[in-house]
Protein backbone atom coordinates (compact mmCIF):
# COMPACT_ATOMS: atom_id res chain seq x y z
CA UNK A 1 0.00 0.00 0.00
CA UNK A 2 1.00 3.90 -0.58
CA UNK A 3 0.92 6.81 1.72
CA UNK A 4 -0.52 10.32 0.03
CA UNK A 5 -0.41 13.38 1.73
CA UNK A 6 -3.52 15.92 0.36
CA UNK A 7 -2.54 19.52 1.05
CA UNK A 8 -5.94 21.38 -0.17
CA UNK A 9 -5.66 25.00 0.61
CA UNK A 10 -9.01 27.14 0.49
CA UNK A 11 -12.47 27.11 1.82
CA UNK A 12 -14.98 24.11 2.12
CA UNK A 13 -15.57 24.10 -1.64
CA UNK A 14 -11.53 23.28 -2.26
CA UNK A 15 -11.33 21.13 0.48
CA UNK A 16 -14.13 18.49 -0.03
CA UNK A 17 -13.01 17.33 -2.83
CA UNK A 18 -9.61 15.92 -1.48
CA UNK A 19 -11.55 14.71 1.02
CA UNK A 20 -13.29 12.54 -1.32
CA UNK A 21 -10.22 11.40 -2.80
CA UNK A 22 -8.74 10.81 0.85
CA UNK A 23 -11.59 8.60 1.39
CA UNK A 24 -11.50 6.58 -1.69
CA UNK A 25 -8.06 5.70 -1.00
CA UNK A 26 -8.21 4.73 2.41
CA UNK A 27 -11.31 2.73 1.28
CA UNK A 28 -8.26 0.73 -0.86
CA UNK A 29 -6.08 0.47 2.21
CA UNK A 30 -3.94 3.28 1.69
CA UNK A 31 -2.58 5.62 4.06
CA UNK A 32 -3.42 9.22 3.81
CA UNK A 33 -2.94 12.42 5.70
CA UNK A 34 -4.61 15.95 4.84
CA UNK A 35 -2.48 19.07 5.64
CA UNK A 36 -4.39 22.12 6.03
CA UNK A 37 -5.71 25.00 8.10
CA UNK A 38 -6.89 23.48 11.44
CA UNK A 39 -10.73 24.37 10.93
CA UNK A 40 -11.12 21.45 8.72
CA UNK A 41 -9.94 18.73 11.58
CA UNK A 42 -13.38 17.84 12.36
CA UNK A 43 -14.33 17.40 8.25
CA UNK A 44 -11.12 15.20 7.75
CA UNK A 45 -11.40 12.90 10.96
CA UNK A 46 -15.08 12.22 10.44
CA UNK A 47 -14.12 11.04 7.14
CA UNK A 48 -11.43 8.44 8.83
CA UNK A 49 -8.68 10.37 7.72
CA UNK A 50 -5.05 11.52 9.75
CA UNK A 51 -5.04 14.96 9.92
CA UNK A 52 -2.34 17.69 10.19
CA UNK A 53 -3.53 21.38 10.85
CA UNK A 54 -1.07 24.62 9.98
CA UNK A 55 -1.26 27.94 10.35
CA UNK A 56 -4.39 29.80 12.23
CA UNK A 57 -7.69 29.46 11.62
CA UNK A 58 -7.88 33.31 12.50
CA UNK A 59 -5.61 34.25 9.57
CA UNK A 60 -8.11 31.89 7.18
CA UNK A 61 -11.10 33.31 8.25
CA UNK A 62 -9.39 36.96 7.73
CA UNK A 63 -9.21 36.45 3.90
CA UNK A 64 -13.02 35.79 3.70
CA UNK A 65 -13.59 38.75 5.28
CA UNK A 66 -11.22 40.54 3.40
CA UNK A 67 -13.46 43.57 0.88
CA UNK A 68 -11.01 41.98 -1.80
CA UNK A 69 -11.72 38.43 -1.97
CA UNK A 70 -14.47 38.60 -4.62
CA UNK A 71 -13.17 41.17 -7.18
CA UNK A 72 -11.57 39.49 -10.04
CA UNK A 73 -7.79 39.68 -10.41
CA UNK A 74 -7.55 41.18 -6.51
CA UNK A 75 -9.08 38.23 -5.33
CA UNK A 76 -6.95 36.35 -7.03
CA UNK A 77 -3.89 38.17 -5.73
CA UNK A 78 -4.90 37.63 -2.25
CA UNK A 79 -5.10 33.71 -2.56
CA UNK A 80 -2.03 33.81 -4.07
CA UNK A 81 -0.88 35.76 -1.50
CA UNK A 82 -1.74 33.91 1.80
CA UNK A 83 -0.45 30.94 0.19
CA UNK A 84 3.05 32.77 -0.34
CA UNK A 85 2.53 33.53 3.27
CA UNK A 86 1.87 29.76 4.79
CA UNK A 87 4.53 28.60 2.32
CA UNK A 88 7.07 27.57 4.86
CA UNK A 89 4.52 26.47 7.53
CA UNK A 90 3.06 23.72 4.77
CA UNK A 91 6.76 23.11 3.75
CA UNK A 92 8.06 22.06 7.02
CA UNK A 93 4.64 20.13 7.63
CA UNK A 94 4.99 18.11 4.17
CA UNK A 95 8.64 17.67 4.64
CA UNK A 96 8.16 16.15 8.38
CA UNK A 97 5.50 13.51 6.32
CA UNK A 98 8.82 12.81 3.27
CA UNK A 99 11.16 11.85 5.57
CA UNK A 100 9.04 8.87 6.89
CA UNK A 101 9.53 7.42 3.46
CA UNK A 102 8.06 7.32 -0.03
CA UNK A 103 5.03 9.38 -0.57
CA UNK A 104 2.67 10.79 -2.93
CA UNK A 105 1.48 14.53 -2.99
CA UNK A 106 -2.19 15.91 -4.18
CA UNK A 107 -2.50 19.30 -4.06
CA UNK A 108 -3.69 22.27 -6.05
CA UNK A 109 -1.24 24.21 -7.96
CA UNK A 110 -1.65 27.29 -5.91
CA UNK A 111 -0.82 24.93 -2.48
CA UNK A 112 3.04 26.37 -3.67
CA UNK A 113 4.66 24.35 -0.46
CA UNK A 114 3.39 20.63 -2.65
CA UNK A 115 5.22 22.10 -5.52
CA UNK A 116 8.40 23.09 -4.04
CA UNK A 117 8.58 20.27 -2.02
CA UNK A 118 8.56 17.97 -5.34
CA UNK A 119 11.17 19.71 -6.45
CA UNK A 120 13.31 19.63 -3.50
CA UNK A 121 12.70 16.21 -2.08
CA UNK A 122 12.46 14.68 -5.83
CA UNK A 123 8.59 13.14 -4.36
CA UNK A 124 5.79 12.59 -7.19
CA UNK A 125 3.23 15.25 -7.25
CA UNK A 126 -0.50 14.78 -8.44
CA UNK A 127 -1.82 18.04 -9.31
CA UNK A 128 -5.91 18.36 -8.48
CA UNK A 129 -7.86 20.93 -10.85
CA UNK A 130 -11.41 21.48 -9.68
CA UNK A 131 -12.25 23.55 -12.85
CA UNK A 132 -11.31 23.63 -16.67
CA UNK A 133 -10.35 27.47 -15.98
CA UNK A 134 -7.21 26.19 -14.68
CA UNK A 135 -6.15 25.25 -18.21
CA UNK A 136 -5.28 28.74 -20.07
CA UNK A 137 -5.89 26.82 -23.29
CA UNK A 138 -6.31 28.30 -26.71
CA UNK A 139 -8.55 26.28 -27.70
CA UNK A 140 -10.77 26.24 -25.38
CA UNK A 141 -10.42 29.72 -23.50
CA UNK A 142 -11.16 30.67 -20.24
CA UNK A 143 -13.51 33.64 -19.42
CA UNK A 144 -12.36 35.35 -15.99
CA UNK A 145 -14.94 38.13 -16.97
CA UNK A 146 -17.98 37.98 -18.73
CA UNK A 147 -16.38 40.63 -21.21
CA UNK A 148 -14.47 38.19 -22.28
CA UNK A 149 -16.57 35.67 -23.89
CA UNK A 150 -16.38 37.12 -27.43
CA UNK A 151 -12.59 36.90 -27.19
CA UNK A 152 -13.27 33.29 -27.67
CA UNK A 153 -14.05 33.78 -31.24
CA UNK A 154 -10.42 35.55 -31.49
CA UNK A 155 -8.03 33.65 -33.87
CA UNK A 156 -5.89 31.21 -31.32
CA UNK A 157 -2.38 32.82 -31.90
CA UNK A 158 -4.51 35.98 -30.60
CA UNK A 159 -5.68 34.03 -28.04
CA UNK A 160 -2.33 32.63 -27.17
CA UNK A 161 -0.78 36.11 -26.84
CA UNK A 162 -3.84 37.29 -24.37
CA UNK A 163 -3.51 34.45 -22.01
CA UNK A 164 0.30 34.59 -22.04
CA UNK A 165 0.42 38.26 -21.58
CA UNK A 166 -2.53 39.14 -19.61
CA UNK A 167 -1.95 36.40 -16.89
CA UNK A 168 -0.97 38.97 -13.29
CA UNK A 169 -0.21 36.11 -11.15
CA UNK A 170 3.72 36.41 -11.91
CA UNK A 171 3.89 39.77 -10.72
CA UNK A 172 1.78 38.88 -7.78
CA UNK A 173 3.84 36.25 -5.77
CA UNK A 174 6.54 35.93 -8.13
CA UNK A 175 9.61 37.83 -6.75
CA UNK A 176 8.54 36.01 -2.83
CA UNK A 177 8.61 32.15 -4.24
CA UNK A 178 11.92 32.88 -6.22
CA UNK A 179 13.02 33.99 -2.95
CA UNK A 180 12.12 30.98 -1.54
CA UNK A 181 12.74 28.60 -3.17
CA UNK A 182 16.69 30.05 -3.47
CA UNK A 183 16.07 29.19 0.29
CA UNK A 184 15.79 25.86 0.17
CA UNK A 185 18.06 25.25 -2.48
CA UNK A 186 15.79 24.62 -5.86
CA UNK A 187 15.39 25.87 -8.91
CA UNK A 188 12.46 28.74 -8.61
CA UNK A 189 10.10 28.73 -11.46
CA UNK A 190 10.94 31.14 -14.63
CA UNK A 191 6.34 31.81 -14.02
CA UNK A 192 4.50 30.25 -11.49
CA UNK A 193 2.00 30.24 -14.38
CA UNK A 194 2.26 28.21 -16.81
CA UNK A 195 5.61 26.75 -15.29
CA UNK A 196 4.02 25.41 -11.59
CA UNK A 197 0.53 25.11 -13.31
CA UNK A 198 0.42 21.82 -14.09
CA UNK A 199 2.39 18.54 -12.37
CA UNK A 200 4.87 16.88 -14.57
CA UNK A 201 3.77 13.85 -12.86
CA UNK A 202 0.12 13.43 -13.26
CA UNK A 203 -2.73 16.03 -13.31
CA UNK A 204 -6.75 15.23 -12.18
CA UNK A 205 -9.36 17.50 -13.65
CA UNK A 206 -12.38 16.68 -11.25
CA UNK A 207 -14.62 17.64 -14.13
CA UNK A 208 -16.27 15.36 -16.96
CA UNK A 209 -15.16 15.67 -20.82
CA UNK A 210 -19.26 17.08 -21.53
CA UNK A 211 -18.52 19.58 -19.32
CA UNK A 212 -14.99 20.91 -20.73
CA UNK A 213 -13.55 18.58 -23.25
CA UNK A 214 -9.92 18.09 -23.04
CA UNK A 215 -7.37 19.86 -25.62
CA UNK A 216 -4.63 19.37 -28.02
CA UNK A 217 -2.91 22.23 -25.37
CA UNK A 218 -3.38 20.47 -22.27
CA UNK A 219 -0.87 18.42 -20.44
CA UNK A 220 -0.29 14.81 -21.63
CA UNK A 221 -1.03 13.30 -18.16
CA UNK A 222 -4.35 15.34 -17.68
CA UNK A 223 -7.15 12.65 -16.89
CA UNK A 224 -10.27 13.91 -16.62
CA UNK A 225 -12.37 11.99 -14.02
CA UNK A 226 -15.96 13.90 -13.88
CA UNK A 227 -16.93 15.80 -10.57
CA UNK A 228 -16.54 14.60 -7.15
CA UNK A 229 -20.03 14.88 -5.94
CA UNK A 230 -18.53 15.64 -2.24
CA UNK A 231 -20.34 16.69 0.32
CA UNK A 232 -19.64 15.83 3.64
CA UNK A 233 -23.25 13.67 2.93
CA UNK A 234 -23.39 11.94 6.74
CA UNK A 235 -21.59 14.05 8.77
CA UNK A 236 -24.40 16.93 8.86
CA UNK A 237 -28.10 15.82 9.85
CA UNK A 238 -30.73 17.96 8.45
CA UNK A 239 -32.43 20.18 11.32
CA UNK A 240 -36.06 18.99 12.07
CA UNK A 241 -37.32 22.50 11.68
CA UNK A 242 -35.61 22.54 8.14
CA UNK A 243 -37.14 19.28 7.05
CA UNK A 244 -40.31 20.29 8.25
CA UNK A 245 -40.09 23.80 6.46
CA UNK A 246 -39.14 21.94 3.15
CA UNK A 247 -42.02 19.50 3.36
CA UNK A 248 -44.70 21.82 4.15
CA UNK A 249 -45.46 23.29 0.41
CA UNK A 250 -44.31 23.73 -2.50
CA UNK A 251 -40.66 23.50 -3.13
CA UNK A 252 -38.38 26.41 -1.84
CA UNK A 253 -35.53 28.72 -4.03
CA UNK A 254 -32.46 27.63 -2.57
CA UNK A 255 -30.20 30.91 -2.39
CA UNK A 256 -26.69 30.23 -1.32
CA UNK A 257 -23.63 32.62 -2.38
CA UNK A 258 -20.52 30.00 -0.77
CA UNK A 259 -19.23 29.02 2.49
CA UNK A 260 -16.52 31.23 2.26
CA UNK A 261 -18.47 34.41 1.32
CA UNK A 262 -19.09 36.66 4.37
CA UNK A 263 -19.52 39.29 2.19
CA UNK A 264 -23.00 38.37 0.78
CA UNK A 265 -25.39 41.13 2.09
CA UNK A 266 -26.84 42.55 -1.41
CA UNK A 267 -26.77 38.55 -2.79
CA UNK A 268 -29.36 37.97 0.06
CA UNK A 269 -31.54 40.94 -0.10
CA UNK A 270 -32.08 40.84 -3.79
CA UNK A 271 -32.33 37.33 -3.52
CA UNK A 272 -35.20 37.21 -0.81
CA UNK A 273 -36.73 40.36 -3.02
CA UNK A 274 -37.26 38.60 -5.82
CA UNK A 275 -38.50 35.39 -4.40
CA UNK A 276 -41.05 37.85 -2.35
CA UNK A 277 -42.24 39.05 -5.88
CA UNK A 278 -42.67 34.87 -6.97
CA UNK A 279 -44.60 34.16 -3.95
CA UNK A 280 -41.94 31.53 -3.63
CA UNK A 281 -40.54 30.37 -0.68
CA UNK A 282 -36.81 30.75 0.65
CA UNK A 283 -33.91 28.63 2.01
CA UNK A 284 -30.90 30.80 2.50
CA UNK A 285 -27.34 28.85 3.05
CA UNK A 286 -24.29 30.88 5.01
CA UNK A 287 -22.21 30.34 7.64
CA UNK A 288 -22.28 34.06 8.21
CA UNK A 289 -25.57 34.77 9.83
CA UNK A 290 -24.85 38.47 9.89
CA UNK A 291 -25.52 38.85 6.48
CA UNK A 292 -28.51 37.92 6.65
CA UNK A 293 -31.88 40.81 7.74
CA UNK A 294 -32.20 40.78 11.26
CA UNK A 295 -35.98 38.90 11.18
CA UNK A 296 -36.62 36.44 7.93
CA UNK A 297 -39.99 36.22 6.88
CA UNK A 298 -42.13 33.28 7.75
CA UNK A 299 -41.39 32.01 3.96
CA UNK A 300 -37.80 31.68 4.36
CA UNK A 301 -35.45 29.56 6.49
CA UNK A 302 -31.79 30.23 6.94
CA UNK A 303 -28.72 27.59 7.83
CA UNK A 304 -25.32 27.35 8.07
CA UNK A 305 -24.32 24.54 6.32
CA UNK A 306 -26.39 21.44 4.92
CA UNK A 307 -25.00 18.50 2.29
CA UNK A 308 -26.31 19.99 -1.02
CA UNK A 309 -27.01 16.53 -1.88
CA UNK A 310 -29.47 16.10 0.35
CA UNK A 311 -31.60 19.42 -0.55
CA UNK A 312 -30.74 20.28 -4.05
CA UNK A 313 -33.46 17.44 -4.94
CA UNK A 314 -35.85 19.10 -2.28
CA UNK A 315 -35.49 22.82 -4.14
CA UNK A 316 -37.03 23.78 -7.49
CA UNK A 317 -34.32 26.37 -8.54
CA UNK A 318 -30.41 26.95 -7.12
CA UNK A 319 -28.90 31.00 -6.98
CA UNK A 320 -25.44 30.98 -6.07
CA UNK A 321 -22.00 32.16 -7.12
CA UNK A 322 -20.81 29.93 -9.62
CA UNK A 323 -18.49 27.99 -7.59
CA UNK A 324 -17.37 24.87 -9.21
CA UNK A 325 -19.08 22.31 -6.60
CA UNK A 326 -22.27 23.95 -5.86
CA UNK A 327 -23.13 24.14 -9.34
CA UNK A 328 -21.87 20.91 -10.12
CA UNK A 329 -24.10 18.90 -7.30
CA UNK A 330 -26.99 21.01 -8.59
CA UNK A 331 -26.25 19.67 -12.29
CA UNK A 332 -26.31 15.95 -11.05
CA UNK A 333 -29.64 16.93 -9.07
CA UNK A 334 -31.04 17.93 -12.24
CA UNK A 335 -32.08 21.96 -10.74
CA UNK A 336 -31.87 24.77 -12.87
CA UNK A 337 -29.67 26.95 -11.54
CA UNK A 338 -29.26 31.40 -11.60
CA UNK A 339 -25.33 32.35 -10.90
CA UNK A 340 -24.27 35.25 -10.17
CA UNK A 341 -20.39 35.11 -10.88
CA UNK A 342 -18.25 37.78 -9.27
CA UNK A 343 -14.01 36.60 -9.25
CA UNK A 344 -11.78 33.37 -9.69
CA UNK A 345 -13.34 30.65 -11.51
CA UNK A 346 -17.22 32.00 -11.64
CA UNK A 347 -17.53 33.97 -14.91
CA UNK A 348 -16.05 30.60 -16.47
CA UNK A 349 -18.40 28.10 -15.00
CA UNK A 350 -21.01 30.37 -15.79
CA UNK A 351 -20.78 30.12 -19.54
CA UNK A 352 -20.24 26.50 -19.40
CA UNK A 353 -23.41 26.53 -17.73
CA UNK A 354 -25.39 28.32 -20.31
CA UNK A 355 -23.95 26.25 -22.70
CA UNK A 356 -25.29 22.93 -21.26
CA UNK A 357 -28.77 24.47 -21.35
CA UNK A 358 -29.15 24.49 -17.56
CA UNK A 359 -29.29 27.87 -16.13
CA UNK A 360 -28.50 31.51 -16.43
CA UNK A 361 -25.96 34.29 -14.80
CA UNK A 362 -26.46 37.86 -14.08
CA UNK A 363 -23.59 40.36 -13.25
CA UNK A 364 -23.25 41.16 -9.43
CA UNK A 365 -24.47 44.90 -11.20
CA UNK A 366 -27.48 43.27 -12.58
CA UNK A 367 -28.44 41.04 -10.01
CA UNK A 368 -31.17 42.85 -8.41
CA UNK A 369 -34.82 41.43 -7.36
CA UNK A 370 -36.21 42.14 -10.45
CA UNK A 371 -33.81 40.71 -12.73
CA UNK A 372 -33.48 37.56 -10.64
CA UNK A 373 -37.46 37.23 -10.69
CA UNK A 374 -37.61 37.49 -14.21
CA UNK A 375 -34.81 34.63 -15.48
CA UNK A 376 -35.86 32.42 -12.03
CA UNK A 377 -39.38 32.35 -13.78
CA UNK A 378 -38.10 31.49 -17.25
CA UNK A 379 -35.78 28.79 -15.62
CA UNK A 380 -38.94 27.20 -13.61
CA UNK A 381 -41.31 27.50 -16.76
CA UNK A 382 -39.25 26.93 -19.73
CA UNK A 383 -39.78 23.07 -20.77
CA UNK A 384 -36.59 22.85 -22.34
CA UNK A 385 -34.53 24.14 -19.33
CA UNK A 386 -36.41 21.05 -17.54
CA UNK A 387 -35.35 18.80 -20.37
CA UNK A 388 -31.73 19.59 -20.42
CA UNK A 389 -31.24 19.48 -16.45
CA UNK A 390 -32.85 16.24 -16.45
CA UNK A 391 -30.36 15.09 -19.24
CA UNK A 392 -27.39 16.43 -17.48
CA UNK A 393 -28.09 14.84 -13.86
CA UNK A 394 -28.04 11.52 -15.71
CA UNK A 395 -24.82 12.55 -17.28
CA UNK A 396 -23.73 12.79 -13.96
CA UNK A 397 -24.41 9.85 -12.74
CA UNK A 398 -22.86 8.04 -15.48
CA UNK A 399 -19.52 9.05 -14.59
CA UNK A 400 -17.41 6.76 -12.54
CA UNK A 401 -15.08 9.84 -11.08
CA UNK A 402 -14.01 7.97 -8.02
CA UNK A 403 -12.33 4.79 -10.14
CA UNK A 404 -11.02 7.06 -12.65
CA UNK A 405 -9.26 9.76 -9.92
CA UNK A 406 -7.65 6.35 -7.67
CA UNK A 407 -6.61 4.65 -10.89
CA UNK A 408 -4.38 7.86 -11.15
CA UNK A 409 -2.79 8.44 -8.08
CA UNK A 410 -2.48 4.71 -7.72
CA UNK A 411 -0.36 4.73 -11.01
CA UNK A 412 1.60 7.25 -9.82
CA UNK A 413 2.42 5.73 -6.47
CA UNK A 414 3.20 2.41 -8.29
CA UNK A 415 5.66 4.07 -10.56
CA UNK A 416 7.13 6.36 -7.50
CA UNK A 417 7.52 2.92 -5.38
CA UNK A 418 9.34 0.93 -8.36
CA UNK A 419 11.72 3.78 -9.26
CA UNK A 420 12.58 3.74 -5.78
CA UNK A 421 13.29 0.16 -5.68
CA UNK A 422 15.83 0.36 -8.76
CA UNK A 423 17.78 3.28 -7.21
CA UNK A 424 18.36 1.14 -3.93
Amino acid sequence: MARFVLTPFGSGGDVNPHLWLGKLLAARGHEVRVITVPMFREAAEKAGLAFTGVGRDEDFLSILHHPALWRPFAGTELVLQQSLIALPLFFEAIADEVKRGPVVLVSPFHQFAARAAREKFSVPLVTVHLQPSCFLSEWDMPVFFSWMEPLRLLPRWMKRLFLTTANPANLMVGAGLKKFCRGIGVRAPARLIPDWLHSPDANLALFPEWFAASQPDWPVNTRATGFPQEDLRGQFLLPPDIQDFMAAGEKPLLCSPGTGNAQSRDFFAAALGACEKLGRRALLGTRFPEQLPQSLPSWARAFDYLPFSEVLPRVSALVHHGGIGTMSQALAAGVPQLVMPMAHDQPDNAMRLKRLGCGTALTPRKFTAANIARELEHLLCDATVKVNCERVARLCWEDDAGSVAVEVLEGVAQTHIKKMSEIA
